[in-house]
């Protein structure tokens, strides 16, 4: 009876440590799993640990830049379109040209981006506080959240933890960023391959209630003949601004997006285009088109659902095929890729 006792304790003791091994392995299991999401995925605050002060500090440089040049607002959400849409958010269009690789920056689909050595002023000030540990892709997708709010629009959650190509996608850019005299059907089609649904569309082309529009990409609609579809009204001002035919590209010819808030990012874009003065041939079909008008006459009508709209779709495209992990690098200058030894 004695020795039965023994070994009923025995086993009881075997069992009660097996139990403790196997709720503290389950624990640490558990944060390596954690450890591991963080180290490959995108996530909330993804510098908490390694820089802190990143996030603040890119805000702070926005902000700073913002009032010095207020143009830089535009270009940084224009960065985030022209790089998160072409195949993965990984800072390609930072890439300056080399011998052997074209920049995007130089192709035409990227007429009028501008504003790039602003970002390298971001990169230079992170770069001081954590040196070799923010990538330029997230930086480039944080100071357009940020320019955001600048121009008063919503401030939107986004996730961290990209990092940088090593190529340029200049040959691609055609094949992912939609021109502006496309059809909506072709600007639907190139939107939903990154999981961008209509009302998503319509939102995103609300940015284009600040901004300006070079007259290279105008003329069409004045020359030789007025579009007929221009709101007659808005045409003397077209004009005044794009006085010559052929416009010299280099030269500062453009037309606000927005006469009447040119500085705010609101809906009054959608009550323009309704009205016929969108400037370009996509912001007139966005008004007309059966698939997208009724969303452009709901965000014209209520901000606050433009808002939620636009922050989602910018969401799906911030989160577009990101580098994670080991992949790709962390550059030291966002337009060169880093020298490896």
């Amino acid at each position: 009876m004695k020795i039965m006792r023994s070994k009923a304790n025995l086993l009881l003791s075997i069992f009660t440590v097996f139990l403790f091994l196997s709720a503290a392995f389950a624990g640490n299991n558990g944060n390596e799993e954690e450890e591991i999401i963080k180290r490959s995925g995108l996530v909330m605050n993804y510098y908490d640990d390694t820089c802190p002060q990143a996030e603040d500090i890119i805000k702070q440089q926005v902000k700073l830049l913002y009032k010095r040049h207020k143009n830089t607002a535009f270009s940084w959400l224009r960065n985030i379109f022209h790089d998160c849409a072409v195949e993965s958010c990984d800072a390609s269009l930072l890439l300056d040209s080399t011998r052997r690789m074209m920049s995007e920056k130089e192709m035409d689909r990227s007429f009028g981006l501008r504003n790039f050595r602003y970002l390298d002023t971001i990169k230079e000030a992170v770069e001081r506080e954590c040196p070799g540990v923010v990538s330029c892709a997230d930086i480039l997708v944080l100071s357009a959240r940020d320019a955001i709010v600048q121009v008063g629009g919503p401030h939107i959650p986004l996730k961290t933890g990209r990092r940088d190509g090593r190529k340029s996608r200049a040959e691609m850019l055609e094949k992912y960023l939609p021109d502006h005299n496309e059809s909506m059907s072709v600007v639907l089609d190139r939107f939903k391959t990154i999981g961008i649904d209509t009302k998503g569309v319509v939102a995103l082309l609300g940015a284009h209630s600040v901004g300006r529009t070079h007259c290279v990409k105008l003329v069409h609609r004045l020359y030789p003949e007025v579009d007929p579809n221009l709101n007659p009204d808005h045409v003397p001002h077209m004009l005044k601004k794009c006085y010559d035919p052929i416009p010299d590209p280099k030269a500062v010819q453009y037309v606000r997006n927005d006469r009447g808030t040119p500085m705010i990012f609101d809906n009054n874009y959608y009550r323009n285009i309704l009205d016929s003065k969108g400037l370009l041939i996509v912001d007139h079909q966005l008004a007309t088109d059966k698939r997208t008008r009724p969303y452009v006459v709901k965000m014209a009508k209520n901000q606050d659902y433009f808002f939620k709209e636009f922050s989602r779709a910018l969401t799906i495209l911030s989160e577009n095929n990101p580098l994670t992990g080991s992949q790709g690098e962390i550059r030291r200058q966002c337009n060169a890729v880093n020298k490896l030894h």
